[in-house]
């Protein structure tokens, strides 16, 4: 199994800049896809972001393109979430994930077989 835990987040003003990190407890994480989920309070998840297996492609939600970047460094077993320019509507609990790399459609939860906790967004005005 897999083993998620993330960390980095909290309360930033809008337009600063937090960076979330996803650290995976095992050497296989390196062949599963990695995804970013968000949930804010009674509202379903969404999908954020994601990187496939080796790094090679990445996935953006229209909304946080041009500012969010993922990245992922297998030799740490870790994936990454840079997101700047942060506005309010970004306030949300932030969940990695991985699934196995041949589930493509990154944008869907079905594709995650793996689950971090969640860490706290929280943008003020």
């Amino acid at each position: 199994q897999v083993q998620l835990v993330e960390s980095g987040g909290g309360l930033v003003q809008a337009g600063g800049s937090l960076r979330l990190s996803c650290a995976a407890s095992g050497r296989a994480f390196s062949s599963y896809n990695g995804g970013w989920f968000r949930q804010a309070p009674g509202k379903a998840r969404e999908f954020v972001a994601a990187i496939d297996w080796n790094g090679g492609r990445t996935y953006y939600v229209d909304s946080v393109k041009g500012r969010f970047t993922v990245s992922r460094d297998n030799s740490k077993n870790t994936v990454s979430l840079q997101m700047n320019n942060l506005k309010a509507e970004d306030t949300a609990i932030y969940y990695c994930a991985a699934g196995p790399y041949s589930l493509t459609q990154f944008e869907e939860r079905s594709s995650y077989f793996y689950w971090g906790q969640g860490t706290q967004v929280t943008v003020s005005l």
